[in-house]
């Protein structure tokens, strides 16, 4: 069985601690991995008697792919793949890239497809649904997880299931029904039944049945993304499906493009229930149902201070956040925004981003703390003419080799030791030693040490937007 975990979600409704550029399934919510490892830990934890677990493939923005890379490798994860979309195309085209790959290292595998954005705190329990979904694949030709509710939620799909009979295996159900999101008194209608299941996007299925399933349904969907993957190119780890045939692909869901024609057609859908304490964190709401609340419900994390506050969201990543009188909020500090909002309007955070976009702010898609591949850098100040930077450089990485037209910089060395090219000359600098790069200047900065590297680094100059840059050569094959 080849674990897919699609990672292509933006998260905007957790802003400003999800972005563009760092989305809600790389952050940690406990403390300890962030929503993406514990996909991946959960899905290589599978263990089943007959059933080997395969390297994961995990699809994903281009842009996120060496923190995805990163944070794998954080966790021990030392052999994947990650196919990087050259566009965001939805659930669909992702799944078919996945099933390409599978099937190339295996005869029809097993694909255990899942959001990499999911809360499970119930491993057991995850486990234990996966084991009769997996026991069921000989009867149903798809299979999917299905989140028991626990209250009337408009926010979700439902899944309508035939209660068990003796003919089907333990725990699996047929699917009758995939069901759009209701309205309210649907909701309570369909819970009150007790036949319907919250639609989780989780799916295992053949790799052989997903591209016939998507020929016969969207064989525009299916024809686009396999040109798309005939012409992929390798890149270590990262598998490129061609950008220009990719992008001709149309945007579509599984669920749409797939899932609902073929439970409309009859085909055999099967169903586990599953009741582990999910949460798709969909909303500063849910992070605040599913977090660890005090005495008072509030949910705290990071320098807080709450005085007679009760049911409140308090995060904080930097500075001390204080509140008082408080009563069913959501507070959220980050270096450059804070979001402030009753909780029950958690879900229109999306609305404040939509605006961000509008006005091309990069508050909509970077936080002052911005992650590279060899890194990471952070804006610590700046003014029309002067930025000033903290940079840390990871053991054995190095920066492009570049220049810029409108800016000089000032690096200083306050941990560990750093190599510097400067035109023609490299050095080496240690702690509390600094250089000038002129402006126009070749450079480079890279870490020959076993320890992280940092600098402060004073940019001056005309113009200082990132764009301001002309690389000459580059370890992570980005863009010169």
């Amino acid at each position: 069985m080849v674990p897919v975990i699609l990672s292509g979600g933006s998260g905007t409704r957790l802003w400003p601690l999800s972005r563009a550029g760092f989305p809600k399934q790389f952050l940690s919510f406990d403390g300890t991995f962030s929503l993406f490892q514990l996909a991946v830990k959960r899905l290589c934890a599978i263990s089943m008697d007959g059933v080997r677990i395969a390297d994961p493939v995990i699809v994903a923005n281009e842009e996120h792919r060496f923190i995805i890379q990163d944070q794998l490798k954080a966790i021990g994860v030392e052999r994947f793949d990650i196919i990087p979309e050259p566009a965001g195309r939805n659930t669909a085209p992702a799944l078919t890239l996945a099933t390409l790959r599978a099937a190339q290292g295996e005869a029809d595998p097993l694909c255990f497809a899942v959001p990499a954005d999911q809360q499970i705190p119930d491993q057991q329990a995850f486990q234990s649904a996966v084991h009769a979904a997996i026991s069921a694949t000989d009867q149903f030709s798809i299979m999917t997880l299905g989140i028991r509710p626990d209250r009337p939620e408009t926010g979700f799909g439902y899944i309508r299931f035939v209660p068990e009979s003796g003919d089907q295996p333990p725990n699996a159900s047929a699917v009758s029904q995939f069901v759009e999101k209701p309205d309210q008194t649907t909701a309570e209608a369909y819970v009150q039944s007790g036949h319907y299941l919250w639609n989780s996007g989780m799916f295992i299925l053949r790799a052989g049945k997903w591209l016939d399933a998507l020929k016969r349904f969207r064989p525009d969907i299916a024809e686009a993304v396999v040109k798309a993957w005939d012409a992929h190119t390798q890149d270590g780890c990262f598998l490129r499906p061609d950008a220009a045939l990719f992008r001709q692909c149309p945007s579509e869901s599984i669920d749409y493009a797939v899932i609902e024609p073929c439970s409309a057609a009859g085909d055999s859908i099967g169903v586990v229930p599953l009741d582990a304490g999910w949460s798709d964190l969909g909303a500063w709401n849910a992070v605040w149902q599913t977090g660890n609340q005090d005495a008072q419900r509030n949910v705290c994390r990071g320098d807080v201070i709450a005085l007679d506050t009760t049911g409140s969201l308090l995060h904080s990543t930097g500075r001390m956040l204080a509140v008082v009188g408080l009563r069913d909020m959501v507070v959220v500090e980050t270096p450059d925004a804070v979001l402030v909002a009753p909780l029950e309007k958690s879900q229109a955070v999306k609305d404040v981003v939509s605006i961000l976009q509008q006005q091309q702010r990069p508050e909509a898609v970077t936080q002052r703390q911005v992650h590279r591949p060899w890194g990471w850098y952070m804006s610590v100040d700046e003014d029309s003419r002067f930025k000033v930077k903290r940079i840390m450089v990871k053991p054995g990485a190095s920066l492009s080799l570049q220049m810029h037209h409108h800016r000089a910089e000032h690096w200083i060395v306050v941990k560990g030791t750093a190599e510097i090219t400067c035109g023609e000359q490299v050095s080496l600098f240690t702690e509390n030693q600094s250089t000038y790069i002129p402006l126009g200047m070749k450079h480079r900065l890279r870490n020959p040490g076993t320890i992280p590297l940092e600098i402060i680094e004073v940019q001056s100059g005309s113009y200082l937007g990132e764009d301001d840059i002309v690389r000459f050569e580059d370890t992570y094959g980005r863009a010169k």
